[in-house]
């Protein structure tokens, strides 16, 4: 999925968690909770970085994209061309980071933790219902 889409997929899953967090934070602190969740939503994807220089042996595809950043929204499609089959490996590094993040910010406080594993929960799933063509 793209970035746009992750970023959709997460809305509700924030949404939900916020909800059930009621009025336990401060206006300020759900904010803040509502950006972490919307943030992690799309920027777990920032792995994808690391396997295709796994895939490739260099980081060109980093590199190309710091030097036209605007592939990053407008060409997603061709971020990763020539770095092979990256599938397994993405959903592999993205369930590598979530179980650890999820643990780690569920020891700083419960409900980060819960809002932490939801949202990634989801993307996984979300790229699986992808890229299984189900959605």
């Amino acid at each position: 999925m793209n970035s746009g889409e992750h970023f959709l997929a997460s809305v509700p899953v924030v949404g939900v968690v916020l909800a059930a967090i009621g009025d336990r934070y401060s206006p300020r602190q759900r904010a803040a909770l509502a950006g972490y969740g919307l943030g992690l939503g799309v920027l777990i994807d920032l792995d994808h970085f690391p396997v295709a220089r796994l895939r490739v042996g260099d980081w060109r595809h980093a590199r190309n994209c710091l030097r036209d950043p605007q592939r990053v929204v407008f060409d997603q499609g061709s971020l990763f061309e020539g770095a092979g089959e990256m599938e397994s490996l993405r959903l592999l590094s993205h369930v590598l980071i979530a179980g650890p993040l999820t643990l780690l910010t569920g020891l700083v406080d419960r409900r980060l933790g819960a809002l932490t594993g939801a949202v990634l929960y989801v993307h996984v799933l979300a790229d699986l219902l992808r890229d299984n063509e189900v959605v």
